[in-house]
């Protein structure tokens, strides 16, 4: 083989290994401009949401730690949020949509599955109070808008499974 016909292969073999990542990378960056979407659209919701005064969040946020994570903990708040909260049935709706986006999202595009990551922090400590519904649903909502800007901040976590 000459010194030619070497470098054509190699050049080819390059460009198919870049022709076949690229579709990926079209997806990968399709879906985080969607997360990016509904979660700037939650936040905005989120924000119109009334905190009694004075309503201030003890621990740092919850950890974006990639995929499944990220539903875990959405899944965790949404399920805190009290129905009986005003105006609330829209917002989780909206968690629910981004959740389930994200959860089909992995299962169609991560090979392997981690296990269920266990839940810590201050989700956790929420669900250890679930007695107390009407707080635990307002705290749940001010940490889910917390989790969702820092979401925003960390979007290259969506690319971990």
């Amino acid at each position: 083989m000459d010194y030619s016909t070497l470098t054509l292969l190699i050049s080819l073999s390059q460009l198919l290994s870049v022709g076949t990542a690229a579709p990926l990378s079209v997806e990968v960056g399709k879906m985080k401009i969607k997360v990016k979407w509904m979660a700037e659209q939650l936040v905005a919701k989120l924000n119109n949401f009334q905190v009694p005064a004075g309503w201030t969040l003890s621990q740092p946020a919850d950890d974006v730690d990639g995929l499944s994570s990220i539903v875990v903990i959405l899944d965790g708040y949404n399920s805190l949020i009290s129905d009986s909260l005003n105006g609330v049935s829209q917002v989780k709706s909206e968690i629910s949509s981004l959740g389930g986006y994200l959860q089909q999202w992995k299962k169609g595009h991560c090979n392997e599955q981690r296990p269920k990551p266990l839940v810590s922090g201050p989700l956790q400590e929420l669900q250890s109070r679930k007695e107390y519904i009407h707080t635990v649903g307002i705290e749940a909502v001010m940490r889910v808008k917390e989790f969702l800007t820092l979401l925003l901040k960390n979007l290259d976590q969506l690319k971990t499974c």
